[in-house]
This record gives structure tokens, C-alpha cells and sequence, in this order.
């Protein structure tokens, strides 16, 4: 049976910054597990038309390894593909992957103080340590909708896009608007004969400054990197103004949370001009209970002839099409699920694993609540890090959530090996001080002042809390993964 220094699950953006990390702390013996065919999480699997970032670009990178070469203000998806791999080779990262590789479950061995990790096809290997990196998004949801396998035509879901499939011509059907649907709807539309959204919840759209970057800032970024820095930060203020202020310290100041909601209504009126359409195309939830989006082109799309916006729920599909609950009927050649993923119950954890004393991760965050101390660690899981856990997303771009975590990496190893110890395993005590200062602050937030019961989102856990994002500002969670006390974990065995 192999054993490495470390066993990270995952190869997108938030393992190879934890591959990153431990390299830098000196551990070269690592392997890192991915189920699909190459890296790049997401942005391997995604690859639907319309497919971008949703945030400036400038943020949605490691600050260590800026690039100077995004080709508009909202990078396509195959940039950010072309990144991932630039990382990957310019840290040597592929030496340690193995694709294709699925995850069965983990067992930590207290006798031989190390982790057991079981692939589906392959035999165990083991590790020291072992990091969960398989990110937020990553379990698709199939819609539960009565008839679904029955429909004879062509069945797409946006995470297992069909690029050799033509749409021209075709009707079509959407499920979903979240913000996967208001890149694609407007693509879909440009080939499709027929098309007919189907709406359950309307999503918070604001305008997209979604600019090409002339060669000459580029060269300007590349050649002096504190250009990009700058726009990086205001890139970063403003996202930390909408989702942080506005949304986090809503009791604090409504009036950054009135801005956001105020400016999405005004881009709606702007490009919507029947009242009834815009109505429909209203969220009726407060801004920020759902992860609000960008699009210039999305609402227009609804104005032209042969798209529908379909708002009455459906009751069930059959072999040619989708009758809503009024009776009505729409046949269709084509049915594309932007359904979103299955965060909660597939995602935490995305497989099983067991600590001390036999505890299951997935049935003790059920049974209790959701938590991670610090969005990192959990009582009686020794050497484990958990990159996708409960209020570790912090602000609106991951990288700002990855590298907070590869920050208090660093502190916690560091303090490791400086005892001379092999083991860490955060305490009871710090966890629930920690959790209980989360819940309390989610209090100002507008998750507990707004009106969210509308807006089906995924911020919010099977428990009807929303554990999801750090209740704090971005600088304050990075602060805090350095300056953590030490005591708050207990450390054992010997170097």
C-alpha cells in the first residue's frame, strides 16, 4: 500500500493552491486524486456556450500568480482553463495528480496515526495528512421532476455539455435561472428555433462592464505587475462592498444592501419595458439571500419573439415535452437542465469520511450543524483540512476563500513541526467558541434580517442556515488565519 506525506482530493483551483502550500512547507511526497479526466475543476467540466467568470478577472486569481493576459474584464472559461494549467506547470503540480481517479471514502487509522483513502477502482493508499479540495459546485442536481427519464429527446446538463450536439433549429427547453442559465439562455437563443425558460426563482442581474482589455494594458500588467495589483483591488472593493457590506453587515448599513438591489432594479427597467415581463423577471426576495450576477444581454433576451418565459411550475415532462401545473403544454426537441448542484446533502462531505472514535463527517454535520473551525478543521478528524466547508467561503472570488486557507495552512504546520510534533486536531472547545461567534455574527446579516424565504439558495444548509459564507470581511478572515492561537489545537506524536 502506497503512503505519502499528503493525499489531496480534487485538482481544481483550491487543491493545487493546497499543493502549493505544502511545498512550500517542505512536503514533496503528496498525491492528489481527481475523478475527471484532466484539472481545473469547474473549469475542466464547464464548457457550455456562454460559459465566463462572473466576477472581474483581476480577482479571480492566486495574488502570488497574477495574469496579466485575461482578454476581457469577465475572462471566458477557457482562459480560465489555460490558466489552471499554467499553475500547474509552473509549480510542477502534475507530477503529483492521477485523473480518473474517484474517491470512495477516508478512515483515519489512530493506531498507525494516518489516513486510509479508498478509490473506486484502485487499491487503498495512505497518508499523513489529507485535504479535501473537491469545491462547492461540483455535484450536479437533477431536477425531481415527475417524468424526467421518460422524455425521448435530447437531455443536456450545462456540467456535461454535448459540444457535438447542434441546437439549430431546435425547441428547446431551459430549466433553471440561476447563474449558469443567464450566461447560456442568451447563446441558446441565438440558434434555437423555440425557446421556453422555465423559472422557479428570479435572479438579483446588474450590468456587466464586461470590456475588452486592449494589448496595451496587458503588456502594462505583465510589465509592471503593481498595475494589475491596483485593479485587482478595486475589483476587490467592490465586490467586497456588495457581497460583504451589503449583504454580511446588512444591520450595519441597509444602505449599502438598498444600493445593490436599487441598482439591479434600474438595469431591469432600463432593458425590460412590458411591466408584466419585468414583474415576472422581479426577484421577490431582499438582494443577496441568493449570489447575485452580472449580464448585459440576459433580460433583452426575453423580449425577442421566440423565447417564453414560463413562471407556472411544472407538473410533470413526458416523452415530448413539459406540462405546467395550469394544464398547459409546450413540446420540445431538446430539454437543457441548468439546474445548479447538489451542494448540501452531495457536497458535505463529497465523500464519506470517518474520524476518531468512528465519527462519520457527513452524519455529524447532519445530526448537529454544519461547522468548521475557522472553515478549515473539525474536532476529532486529526490531520484532516477541509477546503469546502461551513463558513469558509469568504467574499465573492474563491481565490480570496483558497488562499486564506493556505494561509492558516502555513501557521498551523509551521506551530506543528516547531513542537515537534506529526499531528494537530483542533479542540472542542475552539470549534464551538469559533462556531458560536459564526452564528452570531450571521445575526446582522441578510440571511436573518431579509426576506430570503423565496429565494431557494444555496447559501442556506438543510437546516434553513446559512453556513455557507463567512460572516466577515474578506481582510478580517485573511487576519485571522495568521494570528489563529495556537492553542486552539492540540498537537501529538513525534517528528
Amino acid at each position: 500500500m502506497s503512503t505519502y506525506d499528503a493525499i489531496i482530493v480534487g485538482a481544481g483551483f483550491g487543491g493545487m493552491g493546497a499543493a502549493i502550500q505544502l511545498n512550500r512547507l517542505g512536503y514533496d511526497n503528496l498525491l492528489i486524486l481527481e475523478r475527471e479526466s484532466d484539472l481545473g475543476g469547474t473549469w475542466h467540466v464547464n464548457h457550455y456556450p456562454g460559459l465566463a467568470v462572473d466576477i472581474p478577472s483581476a480577482t479571480y486569481s492566486y495574488s502570488f500568480e497574477p495574469n496579466p493576459g485575461w482578454s476581457r474584464l469577465f475572462a471566458p472559461g477557457r482562459e480560465l482553463k489555460r490558466y489552471a494549467e499554467h499553475v500547474a506547470d509552473k509549480y510542477r503540480l502534475r507530477r503529483y495528480m492521477r485523473f480518473g481517479t474517484e474517491v470512495t471514502g477516508a478512515v483515519w487509522d489512530a493506531d498507525r496515526a494516518q489516513w486510509t483513502v479508498s478509490r473506486r477502482d484502485g487499491d487503498p493508499v495512505t497518508a499523513k495528512y489529507l485535504l479535501t479540495a473537491t469545491g462547492f459546485l461540483s455535484q450536479p442536481r437533477k431536477p425531481d421532476i415527475d417524468g424526467i427519464d421518460t422524455f425521448a429527446g435530447k437531455v443536456i446538463h450545462t456540467t456535461d455539455w454535448d459540444d457535438g450536439y447542434d441546437l439549430s433549429g431546435k425547441r428547446v427547453a431551459v430549466i433553471g435561472t440561476g447563474a449558469t442559465a443567464v450566461q447560456l439562455i442568451p447563446e441558446l437563443a441565438k440558434v434555437a428555433a423555440e425557446m421556453t425558460v422555465y423559472q422557479r426563482t428570479p435572479i438579483w442581474v446588474s450590468p456587466k462592464p464586461d470590456l475588452a482589455v486592449p494589448p496595451a494594458l496587458r503588456r502594462a500588467f505583465a510589465a509592471v505587475p503593481l498595475t494589475q495589483r491596483i485593479a485587482r483591488w478595486a475589483g476587490s472593493a467592490v465586490l467586497e462592498l456588495m457581497m460583504v457590506t451589503g449583504v454580511l453587515h446588512y444591520k450595519q448599513l441597509p444602505a449599502a444592501n438598498r444600493l445593490g438591489e436599487r441598482w439591479c432594479r434600474a438595469h431591469l427597467r432600463r432593458q425590460i419595458r412590458d411591466p408584466e415581463l419585468r414583474r415576472k423577471l422581479t426577484p421577490s426576495y431582499s438582494f443577496g439571500c441568493k449570489r447575485p450576477t452580472f449580464s448585459n444581454d440576459y433580460y433583452p433576451t426575453f423580449t425577442r419573439d421566440h423565447v417564453h418565459l414560463e413562471t407556472t411550475p411544472i407538473a410533470r415532462i413526458d416523452a415530448t415535452g413539459i406540462v405546467t401545473s395550469d394544464g398547459g403544454r409546450r413540446d420540445i426537441d431538446v430539454l437543457v437542465l441548468a439546474t445548479g448542484f447538489d451542494l448540501w446533502e452531495a457536497n458535505f462531505p463529497a465523500i464519506e469520511i470517518i474520524g476518531r472514535d468512528g465519527r462519520d463527517l457527513g452524519k455529524w454535520w447532519r445530526e448537529n450543524r454544519f461547522q468548521a473551525y475557522e472553515g478549515v478543521t473539525v474536532p476529532r478528524f486529526p490531520n484532516f483540512i477541509s477546503l469546502n466547508s461551513p463558513y469558509s467561503y469568504s467574499g465573492l472570488s474563491y481565490f480570496t476563500t483558497i488562499e486564506t486557507q493556505m494561509r492558516h495552512m502555513d501557521r498551523l504546520f509551521t506551530a506543528m513541526r516547531a513542537r515537534g510534533a506529526t499531528e494537530f486536531e483542533v479542540t472542542q472547545h475552539a470549534n464551538d467558541e469559533f462556531l458560536g461567534r459564526m452564528r452570531e455574527k450571521i445575526g446582522d446579516s441578510i440571511f436573518a434580517l431579509g426576506q430570503c424565504s423565496a429565494a431557494n439558495s444555496y447559501y442556506f444548509n438543510p437546516h434553513g442556515e446559512a453556513t455557507l459564507l463567512r460572516p466577515s470581511s474578506t481582510a478580517n478572515a485573511h487576519r485571522e488565519a495568521g494570528r489563529f492561537p495556537l492553542e486552539d489545537y492540540s498537537f501529538a506524536g513525534k517528528g
